[in-house]
């Protein structure tokens, strides 16, 4: 019984640590949505030759005289590029397209007004959920390794249980409002953010693996309470049927051992009574 309890408080533990390292190297990363924006190609110069619009004619002079008037042979899609960007709670960071490297800008600041609250609200949820899977961690540990008797660990098991499964619902609450609230910058952010083609991203993908991992955990705590309870209560029932077996036992010797001392202690009386009673009868009888 002891090493089945162990084993399942081991494999919580074990569950409710990789959904705490999931949830928090998704949260300080950026790859939960990404795909592609379509920009204008930039003119080109003496830094850039490829992806880039050429006027043709003198470059220096195009530059210089705002007043010229351009012509480009490049149409349609053609005149635009596909950068690279991906988003994630804190920033949406994007592919430079005039220089190497990236430009990243806050997230908050792209969301449009009517989302910054529901956008707060998941950054809130999402720090508790960090929160209350440390805090059941931590019961978990104590209850792994510092538990002295069966009843505190029982205890632990059940705080345990009660905040990983409340961690993992403000988990799912805060990854749900998240993407509402993307879908909607998608939508109505800036319009040199807007994306062209995005999907999910590994991010995303962890704090959703995190989710998983936290449930999983709070249903192996749960488990292991309810199988701990059962079995002390089947032993209980055990105890106490061997201990009625016990004290009839104990009951029906003591009657007999009673029955025994009664039936010894009403014997010699019987005799003596007998004995008085023959010389009398002799006494009466005819000579």
């Amino acid at each position: 019984m002891k090493t089945n309890r162990r084993c399942r408080a081991l494999l919580a533990v074990s569950l409710n640590l990789m959904a705490l390292l999931f949830s928090t190297t998704a949260f300080i990363t950026t790859h939960w949505c990404e795909g592609t924006q379509r920009v204008p190609k930039p003119s080109c110069g003496k830094e850039k030759k490829t992806n880039c619009l050429n006027y043709g004619g003198n470059e220096t002079a195009n530059e210089t005289n705002q007043n010229v008037v351009h012509y480009s042979w490049e149409t349609g899609d053609d005149r635009f590029l596909f950068r690279y960007f991906h988003t994630g709670i804190w920033y949406s960071c994007e592919e430079n397209i005039n220089a190497a490297g990236e430009k990243c800008r806050s997230f908050i600041d792209l969301a449009p007004a009517s989302e910054k609250g529901v956008l707060w609200l998941s950054v809130v949820s999402e720090v508790l959920y960090i929160m209350l899977l440390v805090v059941g961690f931590s019961l978990m540990c104590l209850e792994l390794f510092h538990s002295s008797s069966v009843i505190d660990g029982l205890k632990l098991n059940a705080f345990a249980a009660v905040f990983t499964v409340l961690s993992g619902l403000l988990g799912m609450v805060a990854h749900m409002m998240y993407t509402q609230v993307f879908q909607v910058t998608v939508s109505l952010g800036p319009e040199d953010w807007r994306p062209h083609s995005w999907d999910y991203g590994w991010s995303f993908c962890l704090a959703w693996g995190s989710f998983t991992c936290c449930m999983a955990a709070s249903v192996t705590t749960l488990n292991s309470y309810t199988k701990t309870v059962i079995e002390f209560r089947h032993k209980r029932k055990i105890f106490e049927q061997g201990f009625r077996e016990e004290q009839n036992f104990l009951d029906q010797e003591a009657i007999k051992y009673f029955r025994e001392r009664s039936v010894q202690s009403v014997a010699p009386s019987g005799e003596v009574f007998m004995d008085s009673a023959s010389p009398r009868k002799s006494r009466l009888s005819p000579p």
